[in-house]
């Protein structure tokens, strides 16, 4: 299959110098933004610098583009940057842009980049007064567009790929939505990680609201937000307006793992006066969707006090984080969306794979406390359950593989006589459990386990990509660090050949990354790692909810966060459909003495208590996955 970075290696060997890789880039870009659906909709025109007609003479000093916005008229600067991606973007390389295009009639900006911004680069993009948008590989490489068909004797002809079609699966979800609206303006749309909410939705959307109707789509991040819109331009039956409502702001420690505005590669606002007038431009052609995070639902709330009608549907994504206490009068950025004062909505739907209900106990001191306490099973706000689809029914029905847990109990022993010479000597005292978790996990890997039922006859390849998941960024990029070196010099311990033994790569990635940067280290899992190798991308919580990761071997929990919801979203990572894969692997490398059992070992250790109730659910198709909050921190919120 041929994709934009075998487009883009084809320029490298047919252009005959820097400069004419940099032209011919630019014609590649000129015809994608004239017909990626995205930009396709966004702009009336676009032209190279030099044949655009506000250039008034001036020569070319940055700007290598410029396009006119369709309902706006407002004028892009853009600019193409081409280089190896090895190659780290400066803050120079971008001076000449900025300055250039700070001049009027310009209104916004764009970047396309095919490599890493540098740290200066990346802060120089934030914040500015003119916007900046960043559009990068992974954009270009999720784009509808047919890459297939691409010739450079023909680079203007870029066709659309086919849509992809309603599987059985969503075409009941939506008969079940839709009839349970017919009663109802609220309601619950559960579906198992992996099975296609995001497209169900968009095809439910296209059922339900007609032509000139008005669309709210909420998501917890910025990078969900990205996702989405792209997913619902490519797919879109029925054309659609899109408009982008999110900040940078932040409202706790997780949200450190999103992406910034200026990654995304749509501009976004936050003004409810300009939302509301941009809008009112093209009501009655299309189907207009705002997309917005939870965390910028003010801006929504203020557009409608400014004139914008209420909505025909809102969806709800990723609706467990909906939940939870409001004490005093302001409700938290998640809840909001509840209230019909607030928001005025013809219909919500609350779509999840893990529903969070609160048990009666927390209910009840939540009552004592004169606190609201919003629970998913409480109809009264949610609306009753109109389709559910858990994971054992995705697997029964074969839209995910199957899955099976390996349990590694690694012998302290055995450890200690391969490597203690590494857990004495170094001066960072590597810990005895951090090099038994290692081991192991190579060991489940490379799949040399003692025989038995956990890999079938024909699955005993060894695995070429997993993610591992740890509770923090500082132990992410520990495991990184060990990692690699520790395997080495156990193989080297080893009385076997080494060239037939596995070598694992491993890099992190975190919040901190910026989109250029994140993509690139998932575009890197997704290619072949090659003969005996397997590649590692390691984090804390990044990858979990809503996040496109490509299709993985295997899931590590080395010491995973203590959130039911973010085991279930990483579980379902692995259980998402590959070509030639059989099974997804769950591995929790446990260190073991040899008179404990495994089982033994979960029960009793605190760090893999979650991790051990899903799976013990799991195993038992006890998979409803109501996250039930059991306990109530009043004076933290929940």
């Amino acid at each position: 299959m041929i994709t934009i970075y075998d487009i883009l290696d084809q320029l490298r060997n047919v252009a005959n110098s820097k400069r004419e890789q940099g032209d011919l880039f630019e014609r590649l870009m000129l015809a994608f933004l004239r017909n990626d659906p995205l930009y396709k909709q966004r702009f009336n025109r676009v032209w190279p610098w030099m044949e655009w007609p506000g250039r008034d003479g001036r020569v070319d000093t940055g700007i290598d583009l410029v396009a006119e916005e369709a309902d706006t008229g407002d004028i892009w600067a853009i600019q193409c940057k081409f280089h190896e991606p090895g190659h780290r973007i400066q803050k120079s390389d971008l001076d000449s842009f900025f300055t250039e295009s700070g001049k009027h009639p310009f209104r916004k900006r764009m970047i396309i980049v095919t490599a890493p911004m540098s740290k200066h680069a990346e802060e120089a993009c934030d914040g500015q007064q003119i916007p900046v948008s960043i559009l990068d590989m992974e954009a270009l490489e999720k784009s509808p567009i047919d890459w297939r068909r691409f010739s450079w004797d023909r680079p203007e002809f870029l066709p659309p790929r086919a849509k992809k079609a309603l599987r059985p699966h969503q075409e009941a979800a939506i008969a079940d939505v839709m009839a349970g609206f017919e009663k109802l303006d609220r309601g619950k749309l559960i579906m198992a990680c992996g099975t296609g909410k995001t497209f169900t939705a968009l095809k439910l959307t296209e059922k339900l609201v007609s032509a000139g109707g008005l669309v709210l789509f909420l998501v917890p991040s910025i990078a969900l937000l990205s996702q989405t819109l792209r997913e619902w331009t490519a797919e879109a039956e029925i054309p659609l307006r899109s408009f982008a409502v999110c900040s940078d702001k932040k409202v706790g420690k997780g949200d450190s793992e999103d992406l910034r505005v200026s990654d995304l590669a749509y501009p976004a606002t936050t003004n409810a006066e300009r939302l509301v007038a941009e809008i009112k431009k093209g009501l009655g052609k299309e189907i207009t969707v705002i997309y917005s995070t939870y965390q910028s639902i003010d801006v929504v709330s203020e557009a409608q006090k400014a004139g914008l009608p209420a909505f025909d549907l809102v969806i709800c994504d990723e609706a467990h984080r909906t939940t939870g206490v409001v004490q005093g009068e302001e409700a938290s950025y998640f809840t909001k969306v509840h209230e019909e004062k607030f928001l005025q909505a013809n219909k919500r739907l609350y779509m999840t794979a893990t529903p969070r209900i609160y048990a009666d106990a927390s209910k009840t001191k939540a009552k004592e406390a004169n606190v609201e306490l919003y629970s998913m099973d409480d109809e009264s706000v949610y609306g009753p359950e109109f389709h559910r689809l858990n994971f054992s029914k995705a697997v029964e029905l074969g839209i995910l593989s199957d899955y099976k847990v390996i349990i590694l109990a690694v012998d302290e022993k055995h450890v200690l006589h391969h490597l203690g010479h590494r857990i004495y000597d170094r001066e960072d005292r590597v810990k005895l459990d951090d090099v038994a978790k290692i081991v192991g996990c190579w060991n489940a890997l490379s799949k040399r386990i003692i025989p038995d039922n956990t890999f079938p006859t024909e699955d005993f390849k060894p695995m070429q990509r997993a993610v591992a998941f740890t509770t923090s960024i500082k132990n992410s990029k520990r495991v990184t660090e060990l990692f690699e070196h520790t395997v080495e010099d156990y193989c080297r311990s080893l009385s076997e050949q080494n060239e037939d033994l596995l070598v694992c790569e491993v890099h992190h990635v975190d919040g901190t990354h910026n989109i250029v940067e994140r993509n690139s280290k998932l575009q890197w899992l997704k290619e072949d790692p090659g003969v005996n190798k397997c590649r590692i991308l390691s984090n804390a919580r990044c990858l979990t909810e809503g996040v496109d990761v490509p299709a993985l071997d295997a899931v590590i929990f080395l010491n995973p966060r203590n959130s039911q919801v973010d085991v279930v979203q990483a579980i379902g990572r692995v259980m998402r459909k590959a070509e030639g894969k059989e099974y997804g692997y769950v591995i929790l490398p446990v260190a073991v003495s040899p008179e404990n059992s495994p089982e033994e070992v979960l029960n009793k250790d605190p760090q893999y208590k979650v991790v051990w109730q899903v799976l013990n659910a799991l195993r038992a198709h006890d998979d409803r996955f109501n996250d039930l909050v059991n306990k109530l921190e009043l004076n933290r919120g929940c």
